[in-house]
C-alpha cells in the first residue's frame, strides 16, 4: 500500500536546543543519526474503508458526543490521546478497555490496521494478532520538549516535567517494530534540533489554504521547496498557503508557484509512476531569506550513485508525533538508492508531517539543499521505502521563477512557462 505522510493536528511543545554546529556545552538531547503532508493523516487502502461493527458488543457506558469520537483512535484522557472528555468517545475506547481482541474485519490479515503505526482501518485494539508488537506505543509520542534527551521525564515515571506519554523514546525505548508502518527502521534515531542555527533556520511550517501543514526550505531570499502534494487537493492547487519559520519572526504570505505541468495529484496519491514530480517552488511575498539565510540546491544525486549515498544529510520537519511547533531532524542519515525517475530513497526517520521537508549537505561553511521528502511505499516482508524526489527536477528552474519570469500566482491555472 502506498501512503504520503500529512501533518497532524497533535499538540505541540516547545523546542529544545541542538545545532550541528560547534558548541561549548554538551547536547540536551541525544545527537545521532526514514512521508510527509497535505492528505488526510491516516491513509486507508479503498479495500479498508469499511469497518464493522462488532456483533454483541453490549451495553454502552459513555458515549460518542465528542467530536473526535469514531475516528478508530481513542481520546479519552486516561487511557487514549486526552483530546476528548473522559467517557466520550465510547466506540474508539471500548476495545482498549476490555483487552485487545480481533474483531476488526481486517484481522489476521497479516499487516496492522491499528491508526498511526498501522494502515489505520481498525479501530484501535480491534486487530490484536497483527498488531501485538506494537500495541505498546499505542497514544504515546515524543510531543514532550526535552524528548530525545535520554531521559524519563513523565510525571510519574521519571522527573515528571513531561506530561504522561509524551516521553516515548526516554521513558520506554527507541527500539521500533519492523512491522511499523510509520518510519524508524527499527530504531528511532530523530533529534530535537535549534532552529536559531543553520541549517534549520531556513526551514518552516507551510499551511496551505485548506488548513493543511506540511514542511518547506527556503533556497532563495523569498523562493521554498517542497513537495506538489503540499499545495494540491483532489481539486486542484490550493488557494495559497503561509510560511512560519521555525526560527520565528514573521510569516510570508505563498504568492505563486511552479510544479511539472504533468503532476496530478490522484495519480501521484494512488501509484508510483509519477513520484518524481512531487515537488513545488513556491514563491513567497517577503524575502524573509534576507535575514534567515537560505540553502542552495545541489543535483547531488546526478553525480553518481557512490558520492549520494556516501553524504551525510541533514533534515528536520513537523513530525506528527514530537509535537506540532517543534521540529524534529535527523543527522547524517543516508540515502540508500537513486532512482531512473528522479527519486531517491533514504534511510531518514520521516513521517507524517515531514512531506516537503529538505535534505541537505554542507557545502563548506554551508548547505544545499538536495531533495524534498515525498512518500513511502509498501515492501513486502521488509521496512516501507522512503521517496524524496531530488533536486535534480527542479534545480535549473528556481533563478527564472525567484525573479518572477516563471511561475503561476496562486489562484490562477497552470503554470507559466519561462519567459525566453
Amino acid at each position: 500500500m502506498r501512503m504520503v505522510a500529512a501533518a497532524a493536528t497533535i499538540a505541540a511543545c516547545v523546542l529544545v536546543s541542538l545545532a550541528v554546529e560547534p558548541r561549548d556545552s554538551a547536547p540536551t538531547a541525544e545527537f545521532s543519526n526514514i512521508v510527509g503532508a497535505s492528505t488526510p493523516s491516516r491513509i486507508v487502502g479503498v479495500d479498508k474503508q469499511a469497518v464493522r461493527t462488532k456483533p454483541g458488543a453490549g451495553a454502552v457506558v459513555g458515549n460518542d458526543s465528542c467530536r473526535w469520537a469514531n475516528d478508530n483512535e481513542c481520546d479519552d484522557p486516561d487511557i487514549g490521546t486526552g483530546a476528548c472528555t473522559q467517557g466520550t468517545d465510547y466506540s474508539d475506547c471500548r476495545a482498549m478497555r476490555a483487552g485487545d481482541d480481533d474483531s476488526c474485519q481486517w484481522a489476521r490479515d497479516g499487516e496492522c490496521d491499528e491508526p498511526n503505526f498501522g494502515t489505520g482501518a481498525c479501530t484501535q485494539a480491534t486487530d490484536r494478532t497483527d498488531c501485538g508488537a506494537i500495541a505498546w506505543m499505542r497514544n504515546q509520542n515524543d510531543s514532550c520538549a526535552t524528548s530525545f534527551n535520554g531521559v524519563c521525564e513523565e510525571q510519574a515515571r521519571g522527573r515528571g516535567s513531561c506530561a504522561p506519554r509524551t516521553d516515548r523514546s526516554d521513558c520506554h525505548s527507541r527500539e521500533r517494530p519492523m512491522t511499523i508502518t510509520d518510519h524508524f527502521f527499527g530504531r528511532d534515531d530523530r533529534v530535537r534540533v535549534n532552529a536559531q542555527q543553520a541549517p534549520w533556520r531556513f526551514m518552516g511550517r507551510f499551511t496551505n489554504a485548506d488548513g493543511e501543514m506540511c514542511t518547506a526550505t527556503l533556497v532563495a531570499r523569498n523562493v521554498l521547496a517542497t513537495a506538489a502534494h503540499c499545495i494540491h487537493t483532489d481539486h486542484g492547487v490550493t488557494g495559497g498557503g503561509e510560511f512560519a519559520p521555525a526560527a520565528g519572526g514573521p510569516n510570508a504570505r505563498a504568492v505563486a508557484y511552479l510544479v511539472n505541468q504533468r503532476y496530478n495529484y490522484r495519480q501521484f496519491t494512488t501509484t508510483d509512476e509519477i513520484d518524481g514530480l512531487d515537488w513545488a517552488l513556491v514563491r513567497i511575498d517577503q524575502p524573509l531569506g534576507d535575514r534567515l539565510g537560505f540553502a542552495g540546491v545541489r543535483n547531488l544525486t546526478g553525480q553518481g550513485l557512490a558520492p549520494a549515498r556516501a553524504a551525510d544529510l541533514y533534515q528536520a520537519g513537523y513530525s506528527w508525533d514530537t509535537g506540532n511547533e517543534a521540529m524534529s531532524g535527523n543527522v547524517a542519515c543516508h540515502i540508500v538508492q537513486v532512482n531512473p525517475d528522479g527519486t531517491f530513497a533514504h534511510e531518514c526517520d520521516t513521517t507524517r508531517g515531514d512531506s516537503g521537508s529538505g535534505f541537505l549537505v554542507r557545502n563548506g561553511t554551508g548547505f544545499d539543499l538536495i531533495g524534498v521528502d515525498s512518500n513511502f511505499r509498501s515492501n513486502p516482508n521488509g521496512p516501507f521505502i522512503y521517496i524524496a524526489v531530488s533536486a535534480s527536477q527542479f534545480q535549473s528552474l528556481l533563478a527564472d521563477f525567484a525573479v518572477g519570469r516563471s511561475g503561476t500566482d496562486f489562484g490562477r491555472g497552470g503554470n507559466r512557462p519561462p519567459k525566453g
